[in-house]
C-alpha cells in the first residue's frame, strides 16, 4: 500500500512540475509572416548618344508584419550596350545600404548581356524598416572613349508602417 501510495505522489509531483514548467518557460514568439509581393521594376538607360539599355532589376520585395525585415528576389539584367558590369544596392530607411550577393543566374532574355543575375535573400534590420530604395548604375563609353554613367533608383513602403 506504501508504495503505491508513494507512486501516486511521485506522480503528483511530476504533474504539477510540468504544469509549473509549460506556465515559467517562455512562450516561442511568432513568426512574423510577409505581406504581398511588391513588383520591382527599375531600367536605367544612357542619356547621351545611342539609346542603350544599361541596367534592369527585376523581381519582387516584401515586408514583414513585425516591421524589421525583408526578403527580395531580383533578377539583374546586364544590358547589352553597358560596361562595365552594372551593379545594384538596396538601402534601408534612407541610411543603411546593403550589396545582395549573387545567388545563382539564368539564362539572358533579349537585350541582356551573358545571363539574368539572380539575388535572392532577406534581410533584417535593427529598427523599423519605413521603406526600401533600390539604386541601379551602369555605364557606357560615348563619345569615344569618355566613360559615362548614370543611376537611377526606386522607392518601397512598408505597407505595415
Amino acid at each position: 500500500m506504501t508504495r503505491s501510495r508513494a507512486r501516486r505522489t511521485a506522480g503528483s509531483i511530476a504533474v504539477a512540475i510540468a504544469t509549473l514548467a509549460a506556465l515559467l518557460l517562455p512562450v516561442t514568439p511568432a513568426h512574423a509572416t510577409y505581406g504581398p509581393d511588391q513588383t520591382v521594376s527599375l531600367t536605367v538607360t544612357s542619356n547621351a548618344g545611342p539609346s542603350l539599355t544599361l541596367v534592369r532589376v527585376e523581381g519582387t520585395v516584401a515586408f514583414d508584419d513585425g516591421n524589421t525585415k525583408f526578403r527580395y528576389a531580383l533578377r539583374l539584367c546586364w544590358g547589352s550596350g553597358a560596361y562595365p558590369m552594372p551593379n545594384f544596392y538596396i538601402s534601408i530607411n534612407g541610411s543603411t545600404a546593403i550589396y545582395p550577393t549573387q545567388t545563382g543566374s539564368a539564362p539572358a532574355p533579349s537585350g541582356c548581356q551573358l545571363s539574368h543575375f539572380l539575388y535572392d535573400g532577406e534581410y533584417t534590420h535593427s529598427t523599423t524598416v519605413a521603406n526600401i530604395t533600390i539604386y541601379a548604375t551602369g555605364g557606357w563609353f560615348y563619345p569615344g572613349n569618355n566613360y559615362n554613367s548614370r543611376t537611377k533608383s526606386v522607392t518601397y513602403d512598408n505597407p505595415f508602417n
